[in-house]
């Protein structure tokens, strides 16, 4: 009886120490690191991973499987993509003043649109909408302008310059539930409706690019990765791990990206 309840113990001590082992494992971050030359990359809401070197756009899945590429040699280097519908991905080719629509195979449906054949010749900036519309920054009349499907102007703030009484330079911007956030580093990012009408200015500033889920910005700053919920004010900011010689650095689906010239670093960060 003795012996029996001595190797009780020792098994229920050896089950325990294989437990917390296996928990504490469990535990640690994953990581995922993808060999790839970038300039800058980006993700989408379900995991997938989306690198831009020059004109050349490649595909990977949250595994980290090169899934497809996308080049276009007529038009030049990718300037931006949004990844907002995994279905629908947008470029934007500055020097042709060109947008491109892919599908999730990386595949061209439809021609280009040419903003110059819409009648705009300056576009800086260019972002993804809601139900397949998209937003422009026109540079040469300082106005943002919505467009449908069909690529009909749907909405226009007119110059905003003059409307905000401020000397905007913008250099980033993107969609979200209804509102467009337009990022200018040395003012703010300032919210407009579908409709163009300008909302508020959230007191961000110096930021070259950020990701917005609900109430809350995620952003870089220096070697902290930033949250702030712009209705409570209120900021938290965590360390970011190997972000020495980053090119880029994304949050999404509670995981770190960190784009390096030759490599994308991917790990958990909760």
């Amino acid at each position: 009886m003795g012996n029996k309840s001595k190797y009780l113990k020792a098994f229920f001590f050896i089950s325990l120490v294989w437990f917390s082992f296996s928990f504490i494992q469990s535990d640690q971050p994953k990581s995922l690191h993808i060999k790839t030359k970038l300039n800058y990359f980006s993700t989408d809401n379900i995991g997938n991973i989306y690198t831009v070197k020059e004109d050349e756009l490649l595909k990977y899945l949250a595994s980290g499987k090169l899934f497809a590429r996308y080049s276009n040699l007529k038009l030049g280097n990718i300037t931006t993509i949004d990844a907002t519908n995994p279905l629908k991905l947008l470029l934007y080719y500055r020097d042709f003043q060109q947008i491109v629509f892919l599908d999730n195979q990386l595949t061209a449906n439809s021609e280009p649109i040419s903003l110059e054949a819409l009648g705009y010749e300056q576009t800086d900036l260019v972002c993804a909408g809601a139900n397949n519309s998209f937003w422009i920054y026109n540079k040469q009349n300082n106005e943002l302008v919505r467009f449908n499907e069909a690529s009909k102007k749907t909405a226009s703030t007119g110059n905003l310059k003059q409307i905000l009484q401020v000397d905007l330079k913008p250099n980033y911007m993107k969609e979200h539930n209804g509102y467009l956030f337009l990022n200018s580093p040395e003012t703010g990012i300032y919210v407009f409706d579908i409709f163009g009408t300008f909302s508020k200015i959230i007191s961000l500033k110096n930021l070259k690019q950020f990701e917005v889920n609900e109430d809350i910005i995620y952003y870089q700053k220096d070697s902290l990765y930033c949250s702030y919920n712009y209705k409570l004010f209120e900021e938290a900011c965590k360390s970011l791990p190997n972000v020495l010689n980053t090119i880029d650095v994304k949050y999404a689906n509670n995981k770190i990206y960190l784009g390096f010239k030759d490599s994308l670093l991917v790990k958990d960060f909760r």
